[in-house]
């Protein structure tokens, strides 16, 4: 990393256009203000939410990356911790001052859209430039950390011990936070419960991993994925179902009698339905994925005292949560590192393809020397 003028030059996966692939290009980011910091990427999780800038959510160009974990080279004004050294992962943005924030829930900020999914910081500024100095989005999620070098707010670290993988951490800061918090936070799934995860992706088998260490005795995958349903047993699933299996609603029903929770990470309507109608009088059901079309509940749905409700990153406090999942994952009862495959960020188009293919779970990116893919 070079820091010169109150800038860090740094490469990144561009990405400048919805249908092309990303390229590694030289990119200039504006220098730590007041309480930033400059990490260096060890390592950096491929999301379906990384895909957005793919969508109208956000236009290129831009620099995608949220789940990374790095080290911290240098700090901005005001900055007392992190210090230069520490060993960090990094969140999503929130204000900190905002009735949900106040209220320990970060995910619901009152500006967590403009400061997660523009690109941008709140103030609207992009905080990046390429080689010929024209505006590339540089703060997605606050860090846009497809890159070897991230500039992020000092309160979205989450320092970690430095003897632990930090090259496999980052998906801890939202694929794995965000099945992981669902379980724990938001359905504050208890001993005896049960459980069905429709969607055996990250989100999906950390749900289960959770469910597992939370004493779930009924849990259930539905997944398309033979491989995914294998691995979901080896994590703690004690029913393993074919998303493909006829009349699948009724199948679930007798095989498990009812159950008091559901997950959807898929997002599509028709498992949507499927995840509320499995559930028992007054279950609930935790909707995760980004919803795929209009989704049409029966008011038979609602009259047995059923809850259908959204969540955003498991309900969790990245800085409580990340810590226990570290902890967990030291005791050998959440092995997330069974997910992770990874790629040198020179490959993130051939990760993106083995993501969608399905042959990996969640690839994680580490930074290697500039080329053009």
């Amino acid at each position: 990393m070079t820091i010169t003028t109150g800038t860090v030059r740094t490469t990144a996966a561009v990405l400048r256009a919805p249908d092309g692939p990303f390229r590694l290009e030289n990119v200039v980011l504006d220098g730590p203000g007041r309480g930033e910091v400059v990490v260096r990427i060890a390592g950096v999780g491929l999301c379906h939410t990384d895909l957005l800038p793919r969508t109208p959510v956000v236009k290129p160009p831009v620099i995608a990356g949220h789940e990374a974990a790095g080290v911290v080279e240098a700090v901005g004004d005001g900055v007392e911790d992190p210090r230069p050294g520490d060993h960090v992962v990094l969140s999503f943005d929130s204000c900190g001052d905002c009735a949900n924030c106040l209220a320990a829930q970060p995910a619901y900020c009152e500006s967590f859209w403009p400061r997660n999914m523009s690109g941008k910081r709140a103030d609207r500024s992009t905080g990046a430039r390429d080689a010929e100095g024209n505006a590339v989005k540089g703060r997605w999620f606050g860090q846009s950390s497809f890159a070897t070098h991230a500039v992020v707010a000092a309160r979205n670290t989450i320092k970690v011990d430095p003897a632990l993988p930090l090259a496999l951490l980052g998906p801890l800061a939202c694929g794995v936070l965000t099945g992981a918090g669902s379980v724990f936070n938001s359905l504050d799934l208890g001993p005896g419960a049960g459980l069905a995860v429709f969607g055996a992706g990250t989100v999906g088998l950390s749900a289960i991993m959770a469910a597992r260490v939370a004493g779930a005795t009924t849990i259930v995958a539905v997944d398309l994925n033979p491989e995914r349903l294998r691995l979901a047993e080896e994590l703690g699933a004690t029913h393993v179902v074919d998303a493909t299996t006829p009349d699948l609603t009724q199948h679930l029903r007798k095989l498990t009698g009812g159950l008091e929770y559901t997950l959807d990470t898929t997002g599509a309507p028709e498992v949507i339905t499927t995840a509320i109608d499995v559930l028992r009088l007054r279950g609930v059901c935790g909707l995760l994925g980004v919803q795929r079309g209009a989704l049409a509940i029966r008011p038979d749905q609602f009259a047995l005292g059923r809850t259908v409700k959204g969540i955003l990153e498991g309900d969790a406090v990245p800085k409580l949560l990340i810590p226990r999942l570290i902890a967990l994952w030291r005791q050998g009862r959440f092995p997330f590192d069974k997910l992770i495959t990874t790629f040198p960020l020179d490959e993130i188009n051939d990760a993106e393809a083995a993501m969608h293919a399905g042959s990996v779970v969640k690839p994680v990116l580490l930074p290697t020397p500039t080329k053009e893919l």
